[in-house]
């Protein structure tokens, strides 16, 4: 597939040769003249400047570049770095063409195992990295980041505010599981929350995230794409939406979740939406995306490719239970003590899956409790 075509190269003094040789800027291959091998690189960096489901319409400048100026004179970590900037996606005729353009896209790159870093561009274009998954031909477990659930069932209401509604209720359906993280509780509706509930989601609010951000770890770690909204961050952290809201998560809050999406095994791409550089005149909202960045490929670079759990790399815990089941099965990596817990289904004892957990769910299992991880996933697996 050729997939210049649908993209413009990026300006000479955005992306030209490195001043210094051990930042990004000389690490990674930019599409200037030539397009750069995607084939051959682990990932692939996507600038989107679509803003036609947003109600606020498109900002003066492209956001992606600002990020990318920011992101290149940072130091380079200690991977490998084999990351190629593919340049801007050029729009297509319509919103639902970008859709399509971005679905045919991310699933090339999946097929070649180069994992997509989607920059820019309104929330509601993590739809089209949605569509990119139904060519997997398997069940798949996204995560959101945003301090909104956007599930408006409005007449004319927004892409921007329905995208997620409308992965929920794609059909064919292909999602096994979801997770909503860092939402405030003052900006949704509670019938929206007990929706998720209902179809046995998990949400993860912002309060619990100040708490103990290891929290989302096991949430991320379950998710096959990230879809990351730059307004859960709060506005002194990154002013880069509107409207302006003081609350959210901290930039090293944030950094922390890029992190833990970049170093989940099965994570095959990431998306950060929404930059608004009209709003960030002094390029600290641009600073901290690019930062975040910077961790989601650290954390890549640290992956472990931990999914054998019969080897010796895991401790298996088996728990007993005092009614249904009887037993629950856990597995504590040696080398990071990452758990995950095994669910059998109640209903069919040859459907098992292996979920991410935390040591919480361990104790809480050890006391006699069932982990509300294994309660939810038993009900997905219906």
């Amino acid at each position: 597939m050729n997939l210049a075509i649908f993209f413009d190269p990026l300006p000479e003094e955005l992306a030209g040769p490195a001043t210094v040789p051990t930042t990004l800027a000389a690490y990674v291959t930019p599409f200037l003249d030539t397009f750069p091998d995607w084939r051959g690189a682990d990932l692939a960096l996507i600038g989107l400047n679509e803003w036609r489901g947003s109600a606020a319409g498109a900002p003066a400048t492209q956001g992606a570049d600002a990020v990318r100026r920011r992101f290149y004179q940072l130091q380079k970590g200690t991977g490998p770095m084999r990351l190629v900037d593919l340049g801007n996606l050029r729009p297509g005729l319509t919103l639902d063409d970008t859709y399509q353009r971005l679905r045919e896209i991310i699933a090339a790159l999946l097929e070649q195992n180069t994992v997509p870093i989607l920059l820019g561009g309104s929330h509601d274009l993590d739809y089209g990295q949605f569509l990119a998954y139904e060519t997997l031909d398997r069940a798949v477990s996204f995560a959101t980041v945003d301090a909104r659930v956007d599930m408006a069932e409005v007449e004319g209401a927004a892409p921007e505010d329905s995208h997620l509604r409308r992965m929920l209720l794609h059909e064919p359906s292909f999602l096994f599981n979801f997770a909503q993280l860092a939402h405030q509780q003052y900006l949704v509706a509670p019938d929206v929350l007990a929706a998720l509930e209902k179809l046995h989601f998990e949400t993860l609010r912002l309060g619990a995230i100040h708490a103990d951000v290891r929290q989302a770890e096991p949430l991320l770690r379950q998710a096959d794409f990230v879809s990351f909204d730059v307004a859960a961050l709060r506005w002194n952290d990154a002013p880069a939406y509107w409207p302006a809201n003081p609350f959210g998560l901290t930039n090293e809050e944030a950094a922390q979740l890029a992190w833990y999406a970049g170093h989940n095994d099965t994570l095959t791409s990431f998306g950060l939406y929404g930059y608004r550089p009209e709003y960030d005149p002094h390029g600290l909202a641009a600073a901290t995306l690019a930062t975040m960045l910077w961790y989601f490929v650290e954390g890549f670079y640290h992956r472990r490719q931990e999914t054998d759990f019969q080897s010796r790399r895991f401790m298996r815990y088996a728990v007993g239970l005092p009614g249904t089941p009887a037993k629950l099965v856990f597995y504590k990596s040696k080398r990071t003590e990452k758990w995950w817990l095994e669910v059998e289904s109640l209903a069919d004892s040859d459907v098992k899956r292996i979920v991410p957990c935390s040591y919480q769910d361990y104790l809480r299992a050890a006391q006699g409790d069932l982990p509300n991880r294994w309660i939810l996933t038993q009900a997905l697996l219906g």
